[in-house]
């Protein structure tokens, strides 16, 4: 996955620690099974580690992930305490995702165009704590109201 939206990204200076900047709120959880889960494209929020499960109100991840087959969409169903759909069990087969994540996270949202450059991004040479060596910075998005997934 590749994530953004740390108001400490700003202006950082090259190798500084990102990902642990906020804006002093959250936003309550809204997680919506099978509606919407982590399929590759998939826009979520990011949050820390809290019992609410609580979403960061700048933070996000947009989903890479890979591809999974039935024993391990089984494994997960049981470690995650989420009953995969066969839409869903589908999707994770043949587009991939991070199925893992189900259950845990916000997803607000769905990339429709330019998957290549998430994937692109998701490449690119990173330092040890996993930030890429050179800034990647996101110019632009848009939001489509009444977009449906496609199966």
């Amino acid at each position: 996955m590749i994530q953004g939206g740390d108001p400490n990204s700003k202006n950082a200076l090259v190798g500084q620690f990102l990902g642990s900047g906020d804006i002093g709120y959250k936003i309550p959880a809204e997680i919506m099974i099978p509606t919407h889960f982590h399929r590759k494209g998939a826009l979520a929020a990011a949050r820390d580690n809290n019992p609410d499960k609580a979403s960061s109100a700048c933070q996000f991840y947009i989903v890479v992930g890979k591809t999974f087959n039935d024993d391990q969409l089984n494994s997960m169903e049981v470690s995650n305490g989420v009953k995969y759909t066969e839409e869903m069990r589908t999707i994770y087969k043949t587009e991939g995702g991070t199925p893992h994540l189900d259950g845990g996270y916000t997803v607000f949202g769905q990339t429709v165009s330019g998957q290549e450059i998430v994937d692109e991004i998701s490449n690119v040479s990173r330092d040890a704590t996993d930030r890429p060596k050179e800034d990647v910075m996101i110019f632009s998005t848009k939001i489509l109201k009444k977009w449906k997934p496609k199966n």
